[in-house]
C-alpha cells in the first residue's frame, strides 16, 4: 500500500490492511478491519469505524502515528484488571460469555434496537447469576435512550443486575446525563460525550458524569489521554475500540500509566474476534491482562490480509485522513 508523504516524513515505512470476522455481531458489525502502521517505535493500529468521516478519523490517525513513532509512557503497573464484555445476545449465551477470562466485572450492552428492555434485564440477571453477588456489573447504552426512556429503563436494569457499578452513556446530551446523575442515584459514565466531542472536557465541567471512559485512538493517543485525564479530575475507565491485540496494547499502555486506576478496564475484547494479528492474543486470565506490546506475525498478516477491494478502500481513507493532519 502506498504510504502518504505526510506519514513517510514522520517515519512510517510499512502499512498493512487487515480484516477479521467477529464471533458475534457487535456495534452493528460482523467483521472488523483496519490498518497497521510501522514506524521507529514499532507497530500501531489505525481502525476508525466506517461511520466516522475523514476529519474525525484523522484523530485516530494522530494516535496511530504517535504510537508508531514515539515511546510509550513508563508503566506504573504490570497487569491490568479488565471486565468481560457482553454483547446483545440471549441470556443463556450471556451467562456463558461472562465467565470467559475470569473477570469479576462485566459490561453488558443494552438499549440495542434488536433487544427489548425485558431481554436486557434477563441478560443482566444471567450475568449476575454467572458471576455472583460480589461482581461489579455495568451497562452500556451507547447514547440510545431519550431522557424519558433512560429514566424508565435504568431503575429496571439496576434491579435486574442487583446493583450497577455505573451506566455508560445512557443518553446523548450532557444535559440529560446531568439530570440522570442528579435524580436517579446511579453513577453515570461518559463515553461518546468524551471521544466524539469537540471539547472532551466539557462533560466534566458540566458535572454530567462520575466516570470518564477513554479510548486511545478516538482521543488522539496515549499521552493525549493522560493529559485529558489530569485536566478532567475524574476517575477513568480505559476501553477498547474493538481493536486487534496491536491496538489493544496501546490501551494497556494508557491504563498502565494512569496515576490511579480504580475501575476495571474494558480491554478484554480480543475474544470478540475470530482471529488476531499476533501469535499470543491479549486474552484475559484471572480477569487480568499483562501490559505488553505484542508484535504482529507475518503469517497472520497474510492470513488476515484485507481483500483487494477493501485494501484499496483503506488506501483511499488513509490519504483522506492524512490530508486532515
Amino acid at each position: 500500500m502506498r504510504i502518504p508523504p505526510a506519514l513517510a516524513e514522520r517515519g512510517i515505512d510499512r502499512v498493512h490492511a487487515w480484516s477479521i470476522p467477529m464471533t458475534t455481531r457487535f456495534r452493528g458489525i460482523t467483521e472488523r478491519d483496519g490498518l497497521l502502521l510501522h514506524g521507529p517505535a514499532g507497530w500501531s493500529e489505525l481502525s476508525p469505524f466506517w461511520d466516522y468521516d475523514a476529519a474525525e478519523s484523522a484523530t485516530w490517525l494522530r494516535a496511530a502515528l504517535a504510537d508508531a513513532t514515539e515511546e510509550r509512557p513508563d508503566p506504573l503497573r504490570e497487569e491490568i484488571e479488565v471486565n468481560a464484555t457482553i454483547p446483545v445476545v440471549p441470556a443463556v449465551l450471556a451467562h456463558r460469555i461472562a465467565t470467559v477470562g475470569g473477570a469479576r466485572t462485566a459490561k453488558v450492552k443494552v438499549a440495542d434496537p434488536t433487544s427489548t428492555l425485558v431481554e436486557d434485564a434477563e441478560r443482566l440477571e444471567a450475568v449476575r447469576d454467572a458471576l455472583g453477588p460480589d461482581a461489579q456489573l455495568r451497562i452500556d447504552a451507547n447514547a440510545a435512550w431519550s431522557l424519558e426512556q433512560a429514566q424508565e429503563a435504568l431503575p429496571v436494569l439496576e434491579r435486574a443486575a442487583g446493583g450497577l457499578e455505573y451506566a455508560e452513556q445512557p443518553c446523548a446530551s450532557l444535559e440529560d446525563l446531568a439530570v440522570l446523575r442528579r435524580t436517579l442515584g446511579i453513577r453515570i459514565a461518559a463515553d461518546e460525550s468524551v471521544r466524539r466531542a469537540e471539547d472532551p472536557l466539557r462533560v466534566a465541567r458540566a458535572e454530567a458524569a462520575d466516570v470518564l471512559v477513554m479510548k486511545v485512538q478516538p482521543l488522539g493517543g496515549v499521552r493525549r489521554c493522560l493529559e485529558l485525564a489530569e485536566q478532567a479530575g475524574l476517575p477513568v475507565v480505559v476501553s477498547s475500540a474493538l481493536e486487534s491485540s496491536v491496538g489493544l496494547s496501546a490501551g494497556l499502555a494508557l491504563a498502565a500509566a494512569l496515576p490511579e486506576l480504580p475501575h476495571a478496564s474494558g480491554l478484554a475484547t480480543a475474544t470478540l474476534l475470530t482471529g488476531d494479528l499476533v501469535e499470543e492474543p491479549l486474552r484475559a486470565q484471572g480477569g487480568m491482562l499483562p501490559v505488553a506490546r505484542p508484535e504482529p506475525a507475518l503469517a497472520l498478516l497474510e492470513r488476515h490480509a484485507a481483500p483487494a477491494e477493501l485494501e484499496a478502500r483503506w488506501a483511499r481513507r488513509l490519504e483522506d485522513c492524512a490530508a486532515h493532519l
